[in-house]
């Protein structure tokens, strides 16, 4: 139990509103201009796979899921940086996960193709 008490001290101690204050301020600066140069990039990401998920006749209440899948795949690409085999390797692991949870593979395969230009992956 004493710990348990010391681990509880040691965290009220280090967390304080003036702490965080101090170190959220000092983040912003660097949080702002990455979200301001990623998000033109996202919404232009988000918007051909609503292009998409419309021409494929998908119903809107599948959307979050379709788009969940989009945006891991816009992460790994566009922030991670990963292309060439490991991302059409990744590609096809996260559609078989996403296949696994009820989406249509002919639409996933359609976002991976049409929004990201990733080729199937050589096996």
């Amino acid at each position: 139990m004493v710990g348990a008490i010391y681990r509880k001290s040691a965290w009220d101690a280090k967390v304080t509103a003036a702490r965080l204050l101090t170190d959220l301020t000092a983040l912003l600066p660097n949080m702002t201009l990455r979200m301001t140069a990623r998000t033109p990039g996202l919404v232009a990401m988000e918007t051909m796979t609503k292009q998409v998920l419309d021409g494929a006749g998908v119903s809107t209440i599948q959307y979050p899921f379709y788009l969940a899948f989009a945006r891991e795949t816009y992460r790994k690409q566009a922030i991670q940086e990963i292309s060439g085999e490991s991302l059409a390797l990744w590609a096809a692991i996260m559609m078989a996960k996403w296949v696994s949870r009820g989406l249509a593979s002919p639409v996933l395969t359609a976002i991976r193709t049409d929004v990201f230009s990733i080729a199937a992956p050589i096996v």
